[in-house]
């Protein structure tokens, strides 16, 4: 190898050596850097060699390793929609709330998302969070997964879900038998019964249950605020195996004025209603339960408890808060006590993650050395898992930087020592010919 071969080493070894320093440095300055992923320069022989011919190699290059598929350490944050990714996957983004959003999207780590005034989930770096949207009824649908075509940004401002009328009602409980039979019955016993109409506004039924002269018999009325919409006696059996059980049904009347209406059917103890509380009235149908079963109210001996009352239909309501699933999904919690779900939030997987294209804001992109994204659910096969209240710190480890940074320092001068002593031996060889 000659003098000129090894200054060209060194040179290489000088340029190697810087190159290794800059990353260690980037690597220090983003050691707090929320979902940063450490890179690294490994050193490669640069130049060939032969057994034959005695050439030798020239020097060293570089070749930056990322280190993509290391996990950083949760960092809690108590922050409800901050989430990070434990496993493999990364967070689809995009920069504008207001794109087509099949363009400019981009791959992060960084899930410190909070909601902007209008309600979309936003990072630290400007970076809105993408997932698919659940319909109206909670179902995700058939989307597709290797492309950003089905994503929007995940937005939970003015989330609101529609009421559901009621239609049934189940009366459940125990009547005490001792209350009937008597001289003079004592005074009735009311429970009253929330329902839902088409708006999803609550509204009351009244039941009264009025313990007659005869033994094991009762009169039920039911009504609402404006007025009584039917009554009906119900006698239990008083032994046997059915003994407690409702025995029959007698005596049904209509009090209700048109446009109400009542109607019972004493085959299966239920009361139809119709309520006029809108241009179509509402039907609802109550059940007392069937005569010689137990699936609705009994009667023994004992205290009164207050009835169980079992009905469809909900409140409309408007969303309190939001809570994410180790799977991704996103739920809805909302003031009238319902939970449902609002969105997925998809990780992009890929066959070679470290090599992803890095840029500004901790992004990635997709690169030939990487293999093309799938979007797939947090929790199934190969993505990794989502926790909320928290975000990933960054994957570097402070100790092992400064190491580096010293073994790259002497490689440095070392190779500044290879510069100047082959100067010196060319200087030598310049001062023969003196």
């Amino acid at each position: 190898m000659s003098i000129s071969n090894a200054m060209a080493s060194g040179v290489s070894g000088l340029l190697a050596n810087s190159t290794a320093v800059g990353s260690i440095s980037y690597n220090i300055a983003n050691a707090d850097t929320v979902g940063y992923r450490r890179s690294f320069e490994q050193m490669i022989t640069s130049g060939s060699a032969s057994a034959v011919g005695g050439a030798m190699s020239t020097g060293v290059q570089t070749a930056t390793v990322n280190t993509n598929t290391i996990d950083g350490n949760y960092s809690e944050t108590s922050v409800a929609t901050n989430l990070a990714i434990s496993g493999g996957g990364f967070f689809v983004v995009n920069s504008n709330v207001d794109a087509s959003y099949t363009s400019g999207n981009m791959f992060t780590r960084v899930g410190s998302f909070e909601p902007d005034e209008d309600g979309n989930l936003v990072n630290s770096a400007g970076l809105y969070l993408m997932g698919f949207p659940y319909d109206a009824n909670g179902n995700l649908g058939s989307v597709d997964r290797n492309s950003f075509a089905d994503l929007e940004p995940v937005n939970i401002a003015g989330q609101t879900i529609a009421g559901a009328i009621t239609e049934n009602i189940g009366i459940s409980g125990n009547l005490p038998s001792q209350e009937t039979g008597l001289d003079t019955p004592g005074d009735a016993f009311v429970t009253s019964i929330e329902y839902y109409n088409a708006l999803g506004e609550a509204e009351r039924l009244t039941l009264s249950f009025q313990p007659t002269a005869e033994p094991n018999t009762w009169d039920v009325t039911i009504s609402d605020a404006n007025g009584d919409y039917g009554q009906v006696t119900m006698s239990f059996a008083n032994s046997g195996e059915g003994a407690g059980a409702p025995q029959a049904y007698s005596d049904g009347t209509v009090l209700a004025a048109d446009p109400a209406g009542f109607a019972f059917d004493p085959a299966t103890g239920t009361m139809t209603l119709t309520i006029p509380n809108g241009d179509v009235p509402q039907t609802v149908n109550v059940s007392l339960g069937a005569p010689g079963s137990f699936d609705g109210l009994s009667q023994f001996s004992g205290d009164y408890t207050p009835l169980s009352i079992e009905a469809d239909g909900s409140e409309s309501g408007v969303l309190t808060r939001v809570e994410f699933d180790e799977f991704g999904n996103v739920w809805g919690v909302f003031d009238n006590g319902t939970r449902t779900s609002l969105y997925q939030v998809p990780l992009a997987t890929f066959a070679n993650p470290n090599g992803l294209q890095t840029s500004n804001n901790s992004t990635f992109s997709a690169s030939m050395d990487s293999g093309n994204f799938y979007l797939g659910q947090a929790g199934s096969g190969e993505t990794g898992t989502l926790t909320s209240g928290g975000v990933e710190s960054s994957n570097v480890d402070i100790a092992q930087e400064l190491t580096s940074l010293i073994q790259r320092q002497r490689a440095y001068s070392s190779n500044a020592k290879i510069i100047t002593t082959a100067d010196e031996m060319l200087s030598e060889t310049v001062n023969l010919k003196r």
